[in-house]
């Protein structure tokens, strides 16, 4: 997601950066890059003066200033605009005082309303929350029945009638309370343009429920389109928040930093994926520092928190530390880190990490050829590396459909990561870096240290995938 942007405005970063002095005409050269980068993004026309105008305001106050470093002051202030753009603050979901807590979703066919309801409901789930989804899209052949098959995949259920739409919806708020459910999510009809008739029953719809919330759905990669609907919904239903759906298809991301300035309302979820776990609430700052490629350590923490186990990342870091880590523990952590989402997505939130690596498209199955490799070993052999020779490693390969030059790397980069963890962990505690800074549970998978992640690079390569030049401490390929 706004790989064309942030590939723009990461070179314009790095021109400046360090400058310590910056003149009119260094500003003026500036700013006629990051026009072109954000109208090349699709950004509307309007929303880029505003944002030019201000990020030049701050330019030019910084050097006209004492400040030490103005370079660091511009890139401060793209950053600070980026994050204005992209909606300021993160929106806080309260819940009703008396339940349930009504959501109503609109947008148009093909927006991906329907799939956006589940990822919701299984996002309300994720917090504690009873969800019940209600098919109040009785328009779209199927609909329902999609809404109810998304539901069985999240445990979640749907109420739905088909004679009317908005009875249906008021129907299921009583159904809520019946069940006890304390969330109600409303899905409703969509078309594939905006029309009176849709417009007219949304509005009907939502004087029913009255809800708490009203969630406008947007293809993100409709571009401009995304704005004209978003005007047209908000006139007649106000919005609260917009749920920008197919973000990671978006390489250009116009229509993300566009809606809050035109409309005046926050995204507060994004869709990152296909699968219904790959959604989250939209933090506009942690963004923002993505675009400019200073990463999002705040929610690759938080993700890694929900897939890893503290306790076994714990255990994980002793062995680790103490040369006792095995191939075992390792393929372990590598099924844990999957769960985190496509890697891909997980390296665009390392900060510093490399174009060639945050654009590259790295699938779960670049893993296989070395979970193959581990999993053809016998426990003998993951356990203790070193009897792997030369006829283990020809069968080894043979096995898990690769080649022994392959088997031969893992095992060398294995054995150099523990002796180098085995000598990082004399004098100090598992579970600690260099300062003696206890790490987040599991991060450590990202960077060869299941106790905590070293930021500072110097951890070893990893076992590679094929094709793709080793980082430190991440699996390179």
């Amino acid at each position: 997601m706004f790989d064309t942007l942030s590939s723009r405005l990461e070179g314009i970063v790095t021109k400046i950066r360090g400058k310590g002095r910056l003149t009119e005409s260094d500003v003026d050269e500036v700013m006629k890059e990051i026009r072109t980068a954000l109208l090349e993004a699709d950004v509307n026309v309007t929303v880029v003066r505003s944002v030019c105008n201000r990020i030049r305001e701050h330019a030019i106050g910084a050097t006209r200033s004492k400040a030490l470093d103005p370079g660091q002051q511009v890139i401060k202030a793209v950053n600070d605009e980026l994050t204005r753009a992209l909606g300021g603050e993160t929106l806080k979901i309260t819940y009703a005082a008396k339940p349930p807590t009504v959501v109503l979703m609109a947008g148009l066919q093909g927006s991906g309303k329907t799939t956006a309801s589940a990822k919701l409901a299984a996002w309300f789930k994720a917090q504690g929350r009873q969800p019940l989804m209600v098919g109040a899209d009785l328009q779209r052949p199927a609909a329902v029945e999609q809404l109810r098959t998304l539901g069985r995949q999240i445990d979640v259920p749907v109420f739905s009638d088909p004679e009317d739409p908005v009875l249906t919806a008021a129907d299921g708020i009583e159904e809520a309370k019946r069940l006890g459910r304390d969330v109600v999510i409303v899905d409703t009809a969509g078309r594939l343009s905006i029309d009176a008739e849709m417009m007219e029953q949304v509005r009907l719809i939502s004087g029913a429920v009255d809800p708490n919330y009203t969630f406008l759905v947007i293809d993100a990669m409709t571009g401009q389109d995304a704005v004209q609907t978003a005007e047209a919904f908000h006139a007649t239903l106000q919005i609260d928040g917009v749920i920008m759906s197919k973000l990671d298809g978006d390489a250009r991301g116009g229509a993300a930093l566009s809606v809050k300035e035109v409309i005046g309302r926050p995204i507060a979820f994004a869709s990152t994926g296909e699968k219904l776990t790959e959604f989250e609430q939209f933090h506009p700052d942690r963004m923002a520092g993505r675009i400019l490629g200073m990463g999002d350590m705040l929610t690759l923490i938080e993700q890694a928190e929900q897939a890893f186990d503290a306790e076994q990342a714990e255990a994980a870091a002793s062995k680790l530390m103490e040369g006792q880590f095995t191939l075992d523990d390792f393929l372990e952590q590598m099924q844990a880190l999957k769960k985190m989402g496509p890697l891909s997505g997980v390296l665009g939130m390392m900060p510093g990490m490399p174009k060639e690596l945050k654009g590259a498209k790295i699938e779960d199955d670049d893993l296989k050829p070395i979970e193959a490799i581990i999993t053809s070993m016998t426990a003998e052999e993951r356990a203790l590396p070193t009897i792997i020779n030369g006829s283990r490693r020809a069968r080894i390969a043979a096995g898990s459909g690769t080649q022994v030059s392959d088997v031969n790397r893992l095992v060398k980069q294995f054995s150099d990561m523990q002796k180098m963890m085995k000598k990082m962990g004399m004098g100090g505690k598992p579970g600690k870096g260099k300062k003696g800074k206890k790490g987040k549970g599991g991060l450590g998978a990202l960077a060869g240290l299941p106790g905590g992640l070293d930021l500072d690079g110097d951890l070893p390569d990893l076992p590679g995938l094929p094709g793709m030049p080793n980082m430190p401490g991440m699996p390179g390929r």
